[in-house]
């Protein structure tokens, strides 16, 4: 007979038990197995539902309604195989359910391989039981077996496919980046004359969003019937995360127009969108809709407005969301931890972080990526270091690619290039492309031009696509003076097809983003724009301002040079910013690309001769200007 283990306090800490193993139709001798308080109270559920229940009577002949109760409360691997034992003992495979479920637990915790045996052993497979095997292959993201399953569905059994079986395998194409994999299930799906359910739909237009076929995603939205939320969810998301904030956010007032009342996904889908594009007055729109709708109290919508307001350049207004949340969770902690990171605050981070500790939330691999990004940005080498080397001895945690690139961007920008190449080739995993851009970028400020040679070598053999690191060398040798070895990698370039991507900057002035680049002439104020810009140059030429012309990064006159840099778009946006806000406003801007050193010189003299706050917020991180002084402390 089956062991009952004890419900003494004991048992809190340890599970004594023996069970039947079904594939081989033996005992298993007593085990020992850890066991959460949590799973504790579960556990204890199943036993006096099952076990302790008339157990004489059941262990003689358990009746369906006991499995079935059993099954439910099952809540680890070794309790499912008992109950497993005493379907086999009781020959209760006929009641098809008990099987079905069995298979979703074994699959749920990640036992495939018993789930697979105990779906071949069943004898009477319906629909609802390949369902339940294709989906834990596809929760596991095993392609493979999700394929194989579905044509042994349809060939050896003659079952046609249902939504459930389409969308489950759509997933584990849409989780593998399965393109070729993902046509065949759209065509099958057509095929069974399933596009008519909207849940197939939308699982196909989140895939084509996901490999970026936007045009696809949209016509399978466009002939949907009565799209709901989830298919207005689904266009929004992949709008927004393949880049087009903008297009996301149209999306969103249509699905107003149509009567459609936003939920959660919605609401955080769009934050994320506000905070990509800087746009401040919908983002406070949606805040007093979450009021509105008593919304305030979802932690993941109260983490995406948190992270709005971080990346927005309201750092305090971040502090007050998470101060008014009741339970923050660790994502929650580790957002607002990310927000000091990308404001520069290094020694808040440590603090913040500490304080998380001291409350008991354990931090994980993200929370450490933040600490040591905001340690990097602060220029805090020891603390970087301590951080990195306790992440794994104290807190388990060990260290990634994304840790190690923090590192070396820490010990770069310290200029400790040669500590940062000798972190990474003692690195237990090939470093990655981001890893070597990070010490090729400190070779850029810091002028090593040998350095900076072997790492962009290095960098174009693992990524040659990638248009950046063509333009970092090639601006390491007009830094340099090397103009004829920085026209070599322009004239490559330009062989190989890459295109620049130029420097934008962006400003929000009455619910509309304006969009400057150098020289911009486009605008419709461009006249007055440019005027006010020519004053504020001599205003702060007075004040002592000195323009860097060996930023430009071309070979010409030094007179074009001066020319050139006055023009820089985030110089356009602080004048437009001038001309448009109230005087007590700060103004805040986006730009695409690293501020350059002359516009960071310029915006502190600005910031004093205006007596204005400028908020700049770079690809990298935010800088605050005031009183001619920036909170980077010029360290960036």
């Amino acid at each position: 007979m089956t062991r009952i283990p004890s419900c003494s306090p004991i048992w809190l800490t340890s599970l004594s038990y023996c069970y039947f193993n079904p594939t081989s139709f033996s005992y298993v001798k007593q085990q020992s197995l850890p066991l959460p308080l949590h799973d504790f109270i579960k556990t204890r559920r199943l036993y006096n539902a099952f076990f302790c229940q008339t157990s004489r009577q059941f262990h003689a002949d358990p009746t369906v309604q006991s499995l079935v109760s059993a099954v439910n409360f099952c809540s680890s691997t070794p309790l499912c195989r008992k109950i497993h034992a005493q379907v086999i003992k009781s020959l209760n495979y006929r009641d098809g359910f008990i099987g079905d479920r069995l298979v979703s637990i074994y699959a749920k915790f990640g036992c495939l391989d018993d789930a697979q045996i105990l779906f071949d052993e069943m004898p009477n497979k319906d629909l609802v039981s390949w369902n339940s095997l294709i989906s834990g292959f596809s929760r596991r993201g095993d392609l493979g077996k999700c394929l194989s399953s579905l044509c042994r569905m349809r060939s050896d059994m003659g079952m046609a496919p249902n939504e459930v079986t389409l969308i489950s395998t759509i997933s584990a194409c849409t989780n593998t980046g399965a393109v070729d994999e993902g046509n065949y299930i759209h065509g099958l799906a057509v095929k069974m004359g399933l596009l008519s359910e909207t849940k197939v739909v939308n699982a196909l237009i989140n895939m084509y969003g996901k490999f970026g076929y936007l045009d696809l995603a949209s016509q399978l939205f466009k002939a949907v019937l009565v799209p709901n939320v989830v298919s207005w969810n689904s266009v929004l998301a992949i709008q927004i995360q393949n880049g087009f904030p903008e297009d996301g956010i149209e999306v969103f007032k249509l699905m107003s127009r149509a009567g459609l009342k936003p939920d959660q996904a919605t609401v955080v889908t769009l934050l994320q969108g506000c905070a990509d594009l800087g746009v401040g007055k919908l983002a406070d729109a949606i805040h007093a809709y979450i009021f509105t709708c008593g919304l305030e109290s979802d932690i993941p919508i109260s983490t995406a407005l948190l992270r709005f307001y971080a990346k927005s350049g309201r750092l305090h207004a971040s502090y007050e969301i998470f101060r008014e949340m009741k339970n923050p969770d660790r994502i929650a902690w580790t957002a607002m931890l990310a927000g000091y990171a990308v404001h520069g605050y290094g020694r808040g981070a440590i603090e913040f972080f500490d304080l998380m500790v001291k409350k008991g939330v354990e931090p994980d691999h993200v929370t450490f990526t933040h600490l040591l990004s905001a340690c990097s940005h602060s220029g805090l080498v020891k603390e970087g270091r301590k951080y990195f080397e306790i992440m794994s001895s104290v807190y388990k945690v060990e260290p990634r690619l994304d840790h190690y690139s923090c590192m070396v961007d820490l010990l770069g920008r310290a200029g400790l290039l040669k500590d940062a190449h000798v972190l990474i080739e003692s690195m237990p995993m090939e470093p990655n492309s981001g890893i070597w851009g990070a010490l090729l970028n400190a070779c850029r400020i810091y002028g090593d031009i040998e350095l900076g040679n072997e790492v962009a070598e290095r960098l174009f053999a693992l990524n040659p696509s990638d248009s950046r690191n063509y333009i970092m060398l090639s601006n390491i040798y007009s830094a340099a003076g090397q103009w004829s070895d920085a026209s070599k990698v322009r004239l490559l370039m330009k062989e190989r097809g890459f295109v620049s991507n130029p420097g934008c900057s962006f400003i929000e002035h009455r619910s509309k983003i304006h969009r400057f680049v150098v020289g911009d002439q486009t605008h419709p104020d461009s006249d007055k724009i440019h005027k006010k810009l020519d004053e504020l140059i001599e205003k702060i030429h007075k004040a002592g301002y000195v323009p860097r012309t060996e930023f430009v990064l071309h070979n010409v006159d030094e007179e074009v040079k001066q020319y050139l840099i006055n023009k820089h778009s985030e110089k356009l946006a602080i004048a437009f910013g001038l001309l448009v806000t109230d005087s007590g406003r700060p103004i805040v801007i986006t730009k695409n690309l690293r501020i350059c050193g002359d516009c960071h010189g310029m915006a502190k003299f600005v910031s004093l001769t205006e007596k204005r706050s400028i908020i700049i917020r770079d690809s990298k991180r935010f800088h605050h200007f005031a009183d001619g002084l920036c909170s980077c402390g010029d360290y960036w």
